[in-house]
């Protein structure tokens, strides 16, 4: 079974053609080659399939095996695999998705995919909640792009233990199919500072729905304007907001590598 490895500012996928034919036991098979020690690595599994109403399908799961419903790096790392393995000469796309259907724009250099503006759409936020971890009251914004999330602001991100607070998050009550957190420093109008424990996953390098998410979140709040820089672990991301709502995200698309596993 062949399989190409890519990643948007390190949050990374493992990608597969199920265009024709796909494996047995996806879930499974997420968790198998998600694994960093014993399989390939990644973040998680991403499959093409065909789509009646769009031009592809993404099928995704995190690396726990649970299906996920939308990834803002994962797609754009998806136009890059189509488009560089020959699967399409579009650089405009239309993928179905769990959450609906998204549009990519696709740039090229040198007739190869370096980055891709995706179509987010538009956020559904929700009154802020408290969360009570270990002892300290959180603020939390409840925020969906077609997978739930919750933004809060913190005074630095890079000091906090996700690995013990991350879980307690992720499985909060408020949230019935558990959420993604992104803990947020706002730098300025223009750039946020942020770190992301995703549900089944863990904390990943980086995360394109988070990075709308917290965007969304801060400028109805008035803290962050509608063009916003977001710094993550993994690299920068772009989050436009457009006067009807929409997020446009834009960031990197990079193959990390190819390579064959028994299916």
């Amino acid at each position: 079974m062949r399989f190409s490895k890519l990643h948007g500012c390190g949050n990374d996928y493992i990608y597969l053609n199920c265009l024709e034919d796909a494996p047995n036991d996806l879930p499974g098979l997420a968790r198998r080659l998600s694994d960093r020690h014993f399989g390939v690595g990644g973040d998680g599994l991403i499959c093409a399939f065909p789509s009646v109403t769009a031009d592809f399908r993404m099928v995704m799961f995190n690396a726990d095996g649970s299906e996920g419903a939308m990834c803002g790096n994962g797609i754009r790392c998806l136009g890059k695999f189509l488009y560089d393995n020959g699967l399409t000469d579009k650089t405009g796309l239309a993928i179905e998705t769990a959450a609906g259907e998204r549009y990519l724009n696709l740039w090229l250099e040198d007739g190869k995919v370096t980055s891709a503006t995706v179509n987010m759409g538009k956020p559904a936020l929700e009154p802020p909640i408290q969360i009570f971890v270990k002892g300290v009251t959180y603020t939390a914004i409840p925020a969906s792009m077609g997978n739930p999330h919750s933004v809060v602001e913190v005074d630095d991100p890079e000091k906090l233990d996700l690995e013990l607070i991350g879980p307690i998050f992720e499985h909060w009550p408020y949230f019935p199919d558990r959420t993604n957190t992104e803990f947020v420093r706002v730098d300025s109008a223009g750039r946020l500072t942020a770190r992301v424990w995703e549900r089944g996953s863990g904390e990943t390098l980086a995360c394109g729905t988070g990075a709308c998410a917290a965007v969304a979140a801060l400028h109805r709040a008035g803290k962050c304007g509608r063009d916003v820089t977001v710094r993550l672990p993994g690299g920068e991301l772009r989050v436009m907001l457009t006067e009807d709502g929409r997020a446009l995200l834009t960031g990197p698309a990079v193959e990390a590598f190819r390579g064959e596993v028994d299916g």
